[in-house]
């Protein structure tokens, strides 16, 4: 086992229901770094078996600010593409706890079938069963028949499993960067769902140096203009979507994903009090919002957060791109939420949805509460740290909320953390490649 990585590099070939592993070399760590620069090579290396990359950044799962970053990598069947999408919650973090750094999909299953990955095993497992539950069916389903609450899933719903291009890799039961129809490609390799569980361990070279400046990083965090924001709605008055008194009937409360210094993610509640923090006994008490642009849709279709909130949950259970869905509502004038829910599974593109990048654009495109002195070129600004992030596993959004957390910084952390010695000529040349 590396410093801050785990050097593996797991091999799923669905054709013949075998798993393998590679070693990841230094040398290649240092001509990719990590993440998506590294997902990029892994792809053209197995491009002839159109494969899904799922990989860790070299930070992820670390103390470094914002470390919980995950990335998924294939051609878009929206665009036709190599497209990036980024996966955040603890997913990231569990994934290279279970004891690999990347994962390489490759081939088609016969049947469906769902991954177990944990404690550095992989299984491939029948997933008959599973085959026509939504996306939070099957998660619970998964979380209930292998004993363990904590298990992360990366799955599919209804229209995943039909192969259209408005499918969304879910997260759990909840949004993930997917706007580019990933879900279809696990629906046409027959796989339901990646479940993860990690407990392991990495080691670093400097574990005081590094958590030294991990803490440093967190300080300028806390004095930045970030904060006191938390959520969505401060989010929204950034990009001028004044959210607070439409959401006021259903705002609950707002988490963080894996080590992230801000809680984006908020908690919408469906049918209850939403003022009232003690647990629910309710058995589908709302929806976890982790991109906002994925209510501003309906919003904009004139729909109120708590009709909004019922079709999102539907969405995310049926595995369709909320943003994509919302986008067809408003070409359709469709207004009524069991019109909207009963057409979603039959819901068709085109959509624009994708954006102008390789990047997923659920990250706001501009600088969020503290500004960057480079930030003029807005657009190769963006794109600039998307990258940076992307590579080095470091949740998207705060990416653009940071300025303190530059590129030197984290070069920084990764040789301190590896004993590696990368230039910036070298982060030149990987992001070149992106």
């Amino acid at each position: 086992m590396g410093n801050l990585i785990n050097e593996n590099i797991l091999i799923i070939d669905l054709s013949k229901n075998e798993t393998s592993e590679e070693y990841l070399e230094e040398e290649f760590i240092k001509e990719h770094i990590g993440g998506a620069a590294t997902n990029i090579a892994l792809y053209h290396q197995y491009e002839d078996d159109d494969p899904i990359i799922i990989g860790t950044g070299i930070l992820t799962g670390t103390l470094a600010p914002g470390g919980s970053l995950a990335v998924i990598t294939a051609k878009s069947p929206r665009t036709g593409e190599i497209c990036h999408a980024p996966v955040n919650l603890c997913i990231g973090a569990e994934l290279k706890y279970s004891g690999y750094d990347y994962v390489v999909i490759k081939g088609v299953a016969e049947k469906p079938v769902y991954l177990w990955i944990h404690d550095a095993i992989a299984d491939i497992n029948d997933a008959e069963h599973l085959w026509e539950k939504n996306a939070w069916e099957t998660t619970d389903t998964l979380r209930n028949d292998l004993g363990e609450a904590l298990i992360q899933n990366l799955t599919i719903g209804e229209m995943g499993e039909k192969e259209s291009d408005l499918a969304q890799v879910i997260s759990n039961y909840w949004s993930s960067g997917d706007r580019w129809g990933f879900g279809a490609l696990f629906g046409k390799k027959k796989l339901k769902s990646i479940a993860i569980r990690g407990m392991g361990l990495f080691d670093m070279e400097d574990e005081k140096g590094f958590l030294n400046l991990c803490l440093e990083l967190l300080n300028e965090s806390k004095n930045s203009q970030m904060a006191g924001k938390q959520g969505i709605i401060d989010i929204g008055n950034e990009l001028d979507a004044d959210l607070k008194e439409w959401l006021d009937p259903v705002l609950h409360r707002n988490s963080a994903c894996f080590n992230m210094p801000y809680p984006g993610n908020t908690f919408l509640k469906n049918g209850e009090d939403p003022k009232i923090l003690k647990e629910t006994d309710v058995e589908e008490p709302g929806v976890l919002v982790t991109d906002i642009f994925e209510i501003l849709g309906f919003k904009e279709l004139g729909l109120t957060s708590k009709d909004t909130v019922q079709v999102l949950m539907e969405c995310l259970k049926t595995g369709i791109d909320p943003v994509a869905a919302a986008q067809i509502c408003i070409n359709k004038e469709m207004k009524s939420v069991n019109e909207i829910i009963a057409s979603l599974g039959n819901f068709k593109g085109p959509v624009n949805t994708t954006g102008k990048t390789a990047f997923s654009p659920c990250c706001p495109e501009k600088s969020v509460f503290n500004k960057f002195d480079n930030e003029n070129d807005t657009q190769d600004w963006w794109v600039r740290r998307q990258k940076i992030a992307y590579v080095f596993g470091i949740h998207q959004t705060y990416s653009i909320m940071s300025p303190f957390l530059s590129e030197e910084k984290l070069l920084e952390l990764v040789n301190i953390g590896t004993g590696l010695d990368i230039s910036q000529e070298d982060v030149e040349t990987v992001i070149a490649k992106l």
